[in-house]
Order: structure tokens, then sequence, then C-alpha cells
């Protein structure tokens, strides 16, 4: 009987043996990588008036499925729907008025909430101040994403003039294209620097081709 029960023993502790090696094939088992999931891809585009940022957000959005937003599109909709902030924006613009950081802010955070923004989004014109881009990281720390790419489209002051001027509209004059192109400077100086400064902002040739500028905008958002 001790002889029967050895062996039956020896036999549960092979088994176990087998089991262990994987099947008596000396081959360590596979263990599967988990990939952790893309984070949205949240972009802002920064640039002058005929920097090029309209169309280089259309193949962004294109390629990449995220929605193009405009801070200048999200106060017209927000007049026409006539919501509690359209009301003030209206009130604000009919006086002449610059519209408040407190407010541009508040319609972003609403923007940002909507269902195509899961996925990311691309922010184009916003924002043109620090304050601006201060008052937009709590806003993506609430997203639970606050990482951000920030393109730079380098135009020279000339070729955007030159761009501006070729598209014959009434109200692109050289006098206003001037006071445009130095409005953008004194606004977005300081957020430029802002973002460089803490290693988020890619300088991108904007006088290439079109498919050349979106070929170096591509390469920097794929790191």
């Amino acid at each position: 009987m001790k002889t029967i029960a050895s062996l039956a023993i020896t036999a549960l502790f092979a088994l176990c043996l087998l089991a262990c090696n994987g099947g008596g094939q000396g081959e360590p088992q596979q263990v599967r990588t988990v990939h952790p999931a893309r984070q949205p891809l949240q972009v802002i585009l920064i640039g002058g008036p005929g920097a090029g940022k309209g169309t280089q957000a259309a193949k962004i959005k294109e390629k990449y499925g995220i929605p193009h937003i405009s801070t200048g599109e999200i106060l017209r909709e927000e007049v026409a729907k006539g919501t509690s902030l359209g009301m003030q924006v209206k009130e604000v613009m009919e006086r002449g008025e610059l519209v408040a950081d407190s407010i541009v802010l508040a319609l972003v955070e609403n923007r940002l909430k909507q269902p195509d923004c899961q996925k990311g989004f691309i922010l184009d014109g916003f924002p043109r101040t620090v304050a601006q881009a201060q008052g937009l990281e709590p806003i993506l720390q609430k997203r639970g994403h606050p990482g951000l790419k920030v393109i730079l489209l380098e135009v020279s002051d000339r070729e955007m003039m030159q761009r501006l001027l070729a598209r014959k509209r009434a109200d692109d004059t050289e006098e206003t294209i001037k006071n445009r192109i130095a409005k953008y400077h004194a606004e977005t100086v300081e957020a430029i620097r802002y973002y460089e400064e803490k290693g988020l902002l890619s300088r991108i040739d904007g006088e290439q081709s079109i498919e050349d500028v979106f070929a170096d905008i591509d390469a920097d958002l794929e790191e």
C-alpha cells in the first residue's frame, strides 16, 4: 500500500511540474503586453492672419477625426442660439468692446464638453494671451487630459500681407491687414513665449507648400 501511495504522490508531483513548465515543452509562456489607450490629441494652432491655420486645421481634422474649433465661430453660434452667454457676448460686441476672457473661457469649456471632443480637438486662434493660456489649463485638468500640442505656423509679415491681398476681399486693404498683423504680434508674443518655456511649442515653417507644412505638423503630432 505504501508503494502505491508513493507512486501516486510521485505522479501528482510530475503532473504539477509539467503544468508549471508549459506542458513539458520547456518554453516560457508568452506574456501579453497591454498597451495604454492613446491620449486625446489636443492641438492649439497659433499663427497670424493668412498663416494657414484654417487650411492645416482641416487637414488635421480629416486625418485624426477631431473637431476644428474656432473661438470666433463659437461666439457667433452662442449669439445665434440666444443663450445667456450669447446674450452677454452680443451686448459686448454691440458696444464695440472685447469679449472678456472669462466669457470666452466659459464658451470654450462648454464646447470641449461636447461628445465630438472626446478624442481631442484643434483650437484655432485661441488662446491668444497668457491669461487665456493659463485659464485653459484647469479646463483641461477637468477633462482629465492636460496634455497639449502647440503648433506655431511661422510666416513673415510680408508673406501674410501678400496672401491676404491675393484673396481680393473688400475688407482686405493694406491698412487693415497691417493692423491685423500688428494686433496678432501684440497679443500672442507672450503666449508663444509661455508655451515655449513649458516645452510645448513646435515651430513649423508656414511658408512651405501646404503639403510640406502638413507633413511637418503630422510628424510632430505622431511623436
